[in-house]
């Protein structure tokens, strides 16, 4: 990508934090505003669809606007033989800021409806139906993202993206979380988007699960990818034009 990798790095630490502190705040003040769940779900699932379409239409073009662990490996693993994938040092590069983001988020949330900054969640997510819930929602994300690419309709990610996980909120039994990072940083708050420390390995294990197993779906319906042409001898040390990076 042309944008400087430091800028890209800002955008992701910023999309992560407002992902994370839209899903956090909701839970928040819905719980605050009444105590039927079913109504917290619905304000929260919103909110998340509004802020998550916001924030990739926004920071898409400066960063792919991943926000998410598994969608920069996925980006890594299929750019890998495209040669329009994020390299290696950009991707130890995103993941740790997409983790430190969602914490900021989870503690700004926190702050804005004075709570604790940190306080561990006591939401017990440990259970195996909610594990597949985790591969379900993660595996439909990324054959979205990716088929979105392969059929050229891109443009169409943050209305797509926003709306499958305003979706999955309802259809899966995890609500969808899809993703390390914001799984993380919801593991810092006490409140209705919370998840308890104790169920984060299953929860993660059962997204990067449900990331290959997307994959093998990307590759099932579309075909694999073309390989990267080869550079013709005389031009090489010329810039290299790639495809940004999808969100």
């Amino acid at each position: 990508m042309s944008v400087p990798l430091s800028r890209r790095v800002v955008a992701e630490a910023v999309g992560s934090a407002a992902l994370v502190a839209v899903v956090v705040g909701s839970g928040i003040q819905a719980t605050e505003l009444t105590r039927d769940v079913g109504v917290q779900l619905l304000a929260n699932s919103l909110a998340t669809v509004f802020g998550l379409g916001i924030l990739i239409a926004l920071l898409g073009p400066v960063s792919g606007a991943h926000f998410n662990p598994v969608v920069t490996l996925a980006a890594w693993a299929t750019g890998r033989r495209t040669g329009d994938g994020p390299t290696a040092r950009e991707v130890a590069a995103y993941i740790p800021t997409q983790v430190a983001g969602a914490v900021a988020g989870a503690a700004l949330a926190d702050a804005m409806f004075g709570k604790p900054l940190v306080q561990w969640s006591t939401h017990d997510r440990f259970a195996g139906h909610l594990w597949l819930g985790e591969i379900v929602a993660t595996a439909g994300l990324i054959l979205l993202i990716f088929g979105l690419a392969r059929t050229g309709h891109a443009r169409y990610a943050p209305v797509a993206v926003a709306s499958y996980i305003g979706a999955a909120y309802w259809f899966t039994s995890s609500t969808s979380f899809a993703n390390p990072a914001v799984t993380i940083g919801r593991a810092f708050t006490d409140t209705f988007a919370g998840i308890a420390p104790s169920s984060l390995g299953p929860f993660v294990a059962a997204q990067l699960m449900g990331a290959a197993l997307g994959l093998g779906l990307v590759v099932a319906v579309f075909g694999r990818p073309a390989p990267a042409p080869a550079v013709p001898a005389g031009r090489q040390g010329e810039p290299e034009l790639t495809a940004p990076t999808l969100p």
